[in-house]
């Protein structure tokens, strides 16, 4: 299994170059590095199909349309969904969270409302519903973790009320790698009658998605997270709900009729597609589906998983070493304190050494304050990462705890 992805890192032509040659890159968790075949499509595109898209009769910008339209069937079949028009192509997960909080607050939030999220969540599932619930009246509630970093699920149970109208919740923390049971948590708030979004911006890479079998409302993730392109990400969400909620921007091609005295609004997806669309991005999308089911999903999830376990067990070897997050359910990343030693110090340290790390409280500051810290350094993982890849970061790391005492 190692030669296998030895050779798929051959595919990734910024671990080829002189300049990066030497690259340990830990840092997958914000962004994935793209394979050949992502940039190729992306460049062969632009080089020989780029025209806008639905509007044209002539025949390149229909088939700039069918490829646009094949990536969103792509996509669909990936997280399988049941119909194509539940895939809305958005800038990427942020974005995704963004409008449903928006068009969620103006369809159904009433003062008092309760929308329910975790205490481990990214900036981006929690700005947005303060916005709706400081533009309604709702306000948030918050279901609280463990020391592990695990969410307490009869804590979660009790939060629910009469006045609960949406939970939203990452399905993996980019910050402890704990793995959601969002199946579960699915299942009970259905049985109140309440909708949830998942954040998927982690869980993308790093489990077999299935909306269908998940039962989940809406499940948002971005391309960048995923190999794929920045600038292009996916809300899914269930029909009857994008159908229920009003359109979150106004423009060309969510329109059916315009006067000046009245709009009527496409059908779905473009209802929520307002303005020219990140074609480019699409098509790159598609060929990182198209990559990610030929390296094969489970030989990911199983590669990654090797390596977290891996690392964690050398990491322990160093003494000083605090890993935060131990959740019983992890995916591949890492996030840990070297003694006492300020994260940003050691991030700096491990880049002159050539390593990558992401430093800082990770866009989830309401995390640090229960976890009672400013930040951690954090390594995350990717197709292209070996176990090699973290013995190096072992022996930066106790040349880092050298320097720095």
């Amino acid at each position: 299994m190692a030669k296998f992805f030895d050779e798929i890192k051959k595919q990734f032509p910024i671990f080829k170059g002189t300049e990066w040659k030497d690259l340990v890159y830990l840092d997958s968790a914000a962004s994935s590095q793209s394979p050949d075949c992502v940039i190729n499509a992306v460049s062969d595109y632009y080089s020989t199909t780029h025209s806008n898209v639905h509007r044209g009769v002539h025949s390149l910008s229909q088939k700039a349309t069918q490829i646009y339209e094949s990536a969103r069937q792509k996509v669909q079949q990936f997280i399988n969904a049941k119909y194509a028009h539940e895939i809305i192509f958005t800038r990427g997960t942020t974005e995704s969270i963004n409008l449903i909080a928006d068009t969620f607050a103006k369809k159904y939030l009433q003062p008092n409302d309760e929308i329910l999220l975790s205490q481990m969540e990214h900036h981006s599932n929690i700005v947005p519903w303060q916005m709706a619930a400081q533009r309604t009246g709702a306000k948030l509630k918050i279901i609280p973790i463990n020391e592990n970093g695990e969410l307490l699920m009869e804590d979660f149970r009790n939060l629910f009320s009469q006045n609960t109208k949406i939970v939203a919740i990452t399905h993996i923390s980019n910050v402890l790698g704990t793995i959601n049971p969002v199946k579960e948590l699915i299942a009970f708030a259905h049985q109140q009658n309440v909708p949830v979004l998942i954040d998927g911006a982690q869980g993308i890479k790093s489990q077999n998605i299935d909306v269908q079998e998940l039962d989940c409302d809406f499940y948002c993730f971005s391309g960048h997270k995923m190999y794929a392109p920045t600038g292009i990400g996916i809300l899914y969400g269930k029909e009857k709900h994008l159908e229920a909620l009003p359109p979150y921007q106004g423009g060309g091609d969510m329109i059916e009729r315009v006067s000046f005295e009245k709009t009527t609004f496409n059908a779905l997806p473009f209802k929520f597609e307002a303005g020219t669309p990140n074609i480019g991005g699409a098509v790159g999308l598609s060929a990182a589906i198209d990559f990610i089911n030929d390296c094969g999903v489970e030989n990911l999830i199983e590669h990654e998983l090797q390596l977290l376990d891996y690392a964690t067990n050398r990491l322990h070897e160093i003494e000083g070493i605090r890993i935060i997050g131990n959740a019983a359910q992890k995916a591949g990343v890492i996030s840990f304190l070297l003694a006492q030693h300020h994260p940003a110090d050691v991030g700096t340290l491990l880049n002159m050494m050539n390593i990558a790390v992401r430093t800082g409280h990770h866009c989830a500051q309401p995390l640090m304050d229960r976890l009672q810290i400013k930040g951690t350094v954090r390594a995350s993982f990717g197709v292209y990462n070996s176990k090699e890849d973290i013995d190096k970061l072992v022996i930066a790391l106790c040349k880092v705890k050298q320097m720095l005492s």
